[in-house]
């Protein structure tokens, strides 16, 4: 097992392995009926229908039907906040990737990557987090999901230290980049990034919680020239997965 060399309590982190898998026992089916017209919108909450804990209703049933309500309270009750504490704000910090999860209104999900220079996840307060979008393929499919559905899911994973993850579920909103650096002086610099913000995505802290190291892989950094937020197309990739060149010869 890895030592963390973070400031977090181990037993804590560790709080997966701290009982043994139960043994092998017949799952109940769980039935999930099509969804149909007569079917009524289920809206998510951030806090949970039983008693009062945090996730949505399906997954407290799921949590009943597979036996492992008591594990997931536990959970629950030691690692999950409605805020970034010091520790969890020392990690953003540090950060240079992070993955983003929306949905647009009808909950069609999308996932992307974010990534950049330590400080690139912008802590403004221990309820929001900002990053910058920067002028890319000109689809916006983060943002227009965005603009129809607020909530979103970052998760930060530390590769090469710590071997640890932090999930940040929030509500998020479009600001202009001029609009928030005049709010915020404290925003990175544009000549530290390279080409300067478009716009930031700021999210409004609704849940924070670990993500155990187990099946976290290390990395290692190597040395490598970046130009962060670059609109050089064979920077970016190009046509690396040949889909432009086969739609031009005809061959899909």
């Amino acid at each position: 097992m890895v030592t963390p060399t973070g400031v977090a309590d181990p037993a804590l982190l560790d709080l997966e392995f701290a009982e043994p898998p139960p043994e092998a026992m017949p799952q109940p089916a769980v039935t999930v009926p099509p969804p149909s017209v007569d079917q009524p919108t289920i809206e998510i909450h951030p806090i949970g229908l039983t008693a009062n804990l945090p996730g949505c209703a399906g997954e407290h049933l799921l949590q009943q039907t597979y036996g492992s309500a008591d594990r997931a309270e536990r959970f629950y009750r030691d690692q999950v906040l409605d805020h970034l504490n010091p520790e969890m704000i020392e990690f953003v910090g540090r950060m240079e990737m992070a993955f983003v999860g929306t949905s647009d209104a009808g909950g069609a999900c999308d996932s992307s990557f974010r990534a950049g220079p330590p400080g690139f996840l912008h802590v403004l307060d221990p309820r929001r987090i900002a990053y910058p979008e920067y002028r890319g393929n000109g689809v916006l499919a983060s943002l227009g999901n965005i603009s129809e559905n607020p909530h979103v899911a970052l998760l930060m994973i530390d590769f090469v230290r710590d071997f640890i993850g932090l999930h940040v579920n929030g509500r998020a909103s479009i600001i202009d980049d001029g609009e928030l650096r005049a709010a915020h002086p404290g925003l990175p610099a544009a000549q530290e990034r390279g080409r300067i913000p478009e716009r930031w995505v700021v999210v409004h802290v609704v849940e924070t919680y670990v993500h155990c190291r187990k099946h976290i892989p290390r990395l290692q950094l190597v040395p490598r020239e970046r130009v962060w937020g670059t609109d050089d197309m064979k920077r970016k990739g190009g046509d690396y997965f040949n889909v432009r060149s086969r739609q031009v010869s005809g061959r899909y």
